[in-house]
């Protein structure tokens, strides 16, 4: 049994964290993202496919391809944030077991399965955009996830040529607190859950 995080962290991760539409004007620097991520690669998914891809749309030329794939809603929010991450999936994944599952062959489990290539990839994908939110958080840096865009627009302008769709966006920096709304209501324990 693992120790338990201290009361400061859990609020850094869930208590006092917020999804940000609103941004100070500092920057994202590319250390910073290169941390992100080696704490997100560490969370588990099924059979260690790791099918998140994410492109860091930082530069003016990406950041104005990247408006003109979202929903008119998202247009400041991705304007003003220091750094927008598009999380894809591989559809591809399973081509990287032999690295990332050695000890068996796993690559029959998916290949040629659509269904099961499309399930394991959105789901996994998924919990690693979890894990990217909260290793964001963990290095001192808000979150803004989204998911009105064109889907096939998005596809066509960052990941043609390759077997990469997109999941999600997400915006990173640091928040401006000014632009929050009101903390929605959450689900209690008897409403959400039951022990069996």
């Amino acid at each position: 049994m693992t120790d338990q995080v201290s009361q400061q962290a859990l609020d850094l991760l869930f208590n006092d964290a917020r999804s940000h539409n609103g941004w100070k004007d500092k920057p994202v620097n590319d250390e910073q993202l290169h941390a992100v991520y080696n704490l997100m690669r560490m969370g588990p998914t099924a059979a260690n496919t790791c099918p998140a891809r994410l492109h860091f749309v930082k530069s003016d030329e990406a950041r104005q391809k990247l408006i003109e794939c979202v929903s008119e809603g998202n247009v400041e929010k991705c304007r003003a944030a220091p750094v927008v991450a598009i999380i894809g999936m591989d559809m591809e994944f399973y081509e990287l077991l032999p690295k990332l599952f050695p000890h068996t062959d796993a690559r029959p489990w998916f290949v040629g399965k659509e269904k099961v290539i499309q399930d394991s990839a959105f789901r996994n994908s998924s919990l690693q955009a979890a894990y990217f939110m909260l290793a964001c958080r963990s290095q001192g840096l808000d979150c803004g996830p989204m998911s009105g865009f064109d889907a096939d627009k998005m596809n066509a302008t960052f990941f043609d040529g390759t077997a990469i769709k997109v999941n999600m966006i997400c915006a990173i920096g640091t928040g401006d607190p000014d632009a929050l709304f009101p903390r929605s209501p959450r689900l209690e324990f008897d409403e959400a859950c039951k022990i069996l």
